[in-house]
């Protein structure tokens, strides 16, 4: 921790430091162990992934206290709250949006790659992002080391039942796929073309039953 603190202290004067965007903080919350990004659940992803395994884009919300190395990177936020968090989780860890990364990645998704991938910007008020929030943020809190975390998003905490939890995931697929604008066609597509030998038709009918459910609202 002491290390963290003395790292993330001396990075906020420099222009190459991650910490350097933070320079408008008052000295009192650079000083502060609580507030180092280790204290509060952070999205991360894999580094070492191939365009050819079962999903490419592999993220997670990991607990506070947990620590990665650099084969783990994680989002620092600036800005932003618990909210933001669980809806760029939610649209990361879908099928449309992995569908798309798989088209650049090699080896490593790296923030290289990460930052070109284009993430749907609804208003707070868009019903298709705020129930992106409520599924990510939902599936994201299996157990009470997302508690706090889980009522900052507003959302329950504990295990999903497997057959709702299927469907959650299905359905968040079909409201990412509103918010990138496509078609049952674009969805169909993506599904055919995203794994070679996978099996997707009985996830692929659950999420365009999903999708034009979608559709008939908005």
């Amino acid at each position: 921790m002491d290390h963290l603190l003395d790292k993330r202290f001396r990075g906020r004067g420099r222009r190459n430091s991650v910490w350097f965007d933070f320079s408008d903080r008052p000295p009192k919350w650079f000083a502060d162990k609580e507030t180092l990004p280790c204290y509060s659940p952070r999205i991360a992803f894999k580094d070492v992934v191939r365009n050819t395994d079962t999903r490419t884009t592999k993220v997670g919300l990991i607990p506070s206290c947990a620590f990665v190395t650099n084969a783990a990177p994680y989002f620092l936020w600036i800005r932003g709250d618990a909210n933001d968090v669980a809806y760029l989780l939610g649209v990361l860890s879908s099928i449309p949006f992995d569908w798309y990364a798989r088209r650049f990645v090699e080896l490593h998704m790296n923030f290289h790659i990460l930052n070109a991938c284009p993430i749907p910007r609804p208003g707070r008020d868009d019903p298709r992002w705020q129930r992106v929030v409520a599924i990510a943020g939902r599936l994201a809190c299996p157990d009470d080391r997302f508690a706090e975390w889980a009522d900052a998003v507003g959302v329950e905490c504990g295990p999903v039942p497997q057959p709702k939890k299927e469907q959650m995931i299905f359905e968040l697929d079909a409201v990412v796929a509103h918010l990138y604008g496509l078609t049952e066609d674009h969805v169909k597509h993506i599904f055919e073309t995203f794994h070679e030998g996978w099996d997707y038709h009985a996830r692929l009918d659950a999420v365009l039953r999903h999708y034009q459910e979608w559709a008939r609202r908005l």
